[in-house]
């Protein structure tokens, strides 16, 4: 069935409830670097572009970027994570604080560097600047110790005085065997919101209350294409089974998304009309935007259907701007019908 909400007082009702709410996010740091160049003429020695570099930006992603979505919503945020002893390091750091976000969970290693994503784009200011290339410099391998050991310690410290917990898996070693077991039980036995938002096997959370995986990703774990209507419903309550979860919410690109819960019928929600909706410029973060909004839906105490709704919209509103974007609360409410 296809999702139907105009209680419109309502959503917004939530929207305001999202302020002070808690929330620990555990997960991989990463900094996104952006590149943004005019493009020029084809150089001499190679059949490539030639870009005059007019912008450069550093920005919070991975996890770190749950975290920013969830701090512009109103909530306040602490973070568990790594960064390396260097520049882009410290520059992390100082993004959280200049945000007013927890760090005392943010762990620095001087093992592995502070894993990086550098995208080039090109384009003039008064076009949609086209996506060249991306670079990555990141370390997948498993946190080592003493830090895995901190962290632990951390999540045992704060996950009581938290309304809620995500878990911000992009498979650069953070989220291991051991986060998961100090994490998951813990919190369940709180009686804590857990929502897990991971680009690796989803079979590994079991009895959380959420998982948001996208479509390749549910795909991926279930070993699966989803082509049909029937597939989804069945990769749906795959998911809820599989990983004995409260529900699941894959999120589809351009199809919108798709939420499951046990025993309930399938919520497909459309991607959210937005009026005199510009183009979409990047879709990158939007997952994260998703996971945040989602969670502080739950952490007040709406539906899984109202969370959803909320999310879908604020997925809609994020992709329409350049690299990771967020939403206040404002924004989110002034588009509701």
């Amino acid at each position: 069935m296809t999702i139907q909400i105009t209680d419109s007082a309502r959503l917004k009702a939530v929207i305001a409830a999202f302020q002070g709410k808690r929330v620990l996010i555990i997960g991989d740091m990463v900094a996104d670097e952006y590149l943004i160049g005019r493009p020029t003429r084809i150089a001499r020695e190679a059949p490539v572009l030639i870009l005059d570099l007019y912008e450069e930006r550093t920005i919070l992603g991975g996890a770190a970027n749950v975290a920013v979505n969830a701090n512009a919503l109103g909530a306040e945020v602490f973070l568990a994570g790594v960064v390396g002893d260097d520049i882009v390091g410290k520059r992390l750091r100082q993004a959280i604080e200049e945000l007013g976000m927890h760090q005392e969970g943010v762990v620095t290693d001087n093992t592995r560097p502070t894993s990086t994503k550098t995208r080039v784009m090109a384009g003039s200011s008064q076009v949609v600047r086209q996506h060249i290339v991306r670079v990555d410099r990141v370390n997948k391998s498993d946190i080592c110790e003493p830090s895995k050991s901190q962290l632990c310690d951390y999540i045992r410290e704060a996950l009581p005085s938290m309304d809620a917990v995500v878990l911000s898996d992009y498979d650069l070693g953070m989220i291991s065997p051991e986060i998961i077991e100090t994490c998951v039980p813990l919190a369940r036995e709180l009686n804590k919101v857990i929502v897990v938002d991971s680009h690796g096997s989803l079979s590994r959370f079991q009895g959380v209350t959420a998982l948001t995986p996208n479509q390749p990703e549910a795909e991926s774990t279930l070993g699966m294409m989803i082509e049909t209507l029937e597939d989804l419903n069945q990769a749906g309550a795959r998911l809820l089974e599989e990983c004995n979860a409260q529900s699941v919410l894959i999120t589809r690109g351009s199809e919108g998304m798709s939420l499951f819960e046990f025993g309930k019928e399938p919520l497909h929600i459309p991607i959210y009309p937005l009026p005199h909706a510009s183009e979409i410029v990047d879709t990158n973060g939007a997952g994260d935007t998703v996971a945040a909004t989602f969670t502080l839906g739950l952490a007040t105490g709406a539906s899984k259907a109202e969370a959803a709704y909320l999310a879908n919209a604020a997925a809609a509103l994020v992709v329409r701007r350049l690299g990771c974007a967020s939403n206040t609360p404002e924004e989110l409410r002034g588009i509701l019908a």
